[in-house]
């Protein structure tokens, strides 16, 4: 029997769904959703197994057309780094997108040598006409290989576009093991599971500064799993907003999060929070490495 593998890039602004996409593709949860724009900050693949195929998924932070710090360049470069290796690209787009055909991801698509389908997700938030509208607007500045309608988070049109993935994915090995989910490991996924909750719990400027890093994951128990995570903030007024009157905030935070990992891992956990401050980390090329935006 022939078997088809490949790479299935999805790359698109900040907030138009794509966790939401590929979460819904491999069934599973991989990528952190908020309704805040720029919460997938690192390159993350999916990898769905079928006996004759293997797609591996990729989704990526969100392309930011004017970067303030030095991270959001980093994550910029993930973004873009999507046209290096992609067998099928998804450029993933919403209703309300306002693209012009000027845009520097235009320039990179003009030259591609794989297959582009263009999703356009939240068809379940517009009228007809309204679809119709933005459909000749891409046919205007754009010309995809096919053009896809859907709604990720009902998980509508998707059938169609793992058909077409399917078959227009090259003949190839496995280049991962089939029972392998992800090039993640359970370290990654806890400090995202924790980043998610302190986008939910906090507004504004705080959830943008802060950082993740699993310092212990210990499973040498059998029936609980102890992790120790450190929360780097770049100025000490975040580190009382973390948190809070009489330690209520981080309290808060660590219940939300040790549930959500729980649940992530199938196992009770002991869950440690730490605030650390280090100043301006964002612009900071040392941190950036250590946290894993560069390399």
């Amino acid at each position: 029997m022939m078997h088809k593998s490949g790479y299935v890039n999805i790359v698109g602004y900040p907030n138009v769904g794509k966790s939401t996409l590929m979460n819904a593709l491999m069934g599973d949860r991989l990528s952190i959703i908020t309704s805040k724009p720029q919460t997938t900050r690192h390159r993350i693949l999916g990898i769905l197994n079928e006996e004759n195929y293997q797609i591996i998924f990729s989704d990526t932070p969100g392309v930011i057309d004017d970067p303030s710090y030095s991270m959001q360049e980093a994550m910029n470069r993930m973004a873009f780094s999507v046209f290096e290796d992609a067998d099928i690209l998804i450029l993933l787009t919403d209703p309300y997108d306002k693209y012009s055909g000027e845009e520097r991801i235009f320039h990179y698509l003009k030259k591609r040598d794989f297959p582009v389908f263009l999703v356009i997700n939240k068809m379940d938030l517009v009228s007809e006409e309204r679809m119709e509208s933005v459909l000749e607007h891409w046919n205007n500045i754009f010309k995809a290989d096919k053009v896809f309608t859907i709604s990720a988070q009902d998980k509508m049109g998707l059938e169609d576009l793992i058909k077409a993935i399917t078959d227009h994915l090259p003949e190839g090995p496995a280049y991962y093991p089939k029972d392998q989910l992800s090039d993640r490991n359970y370290r990654f996924f806890v400090s995202e599971i924790i980043r998610e909750k302190i986008l939910q719990q906090f507004k504004q400027e705080v959830p943008y500064s802060c950082e993740v890093v699993v310092d212990e994951y210990d499973e040498n128990e059998e029936k609980i799993t102890r992790i120790h995570a450190s929360i780097y903030v770049d100025r000490k007024s975040q580190k009382s907003i973390l948190i809070g009157k009489g330690g209520s905030a981080i309290k808060k935070l660590g219940i939300a999060s040790r549930e959500s990992i729980e649940a992530f891992i199938d196992n009770k956990v002991f869950l440690e929070l730490q605030v650390k401050v280090k100043d301006n980390w964002r612009d900071d090329d040392r941190m950036l490495k250590h946290f894993g935006y560069k390399h």
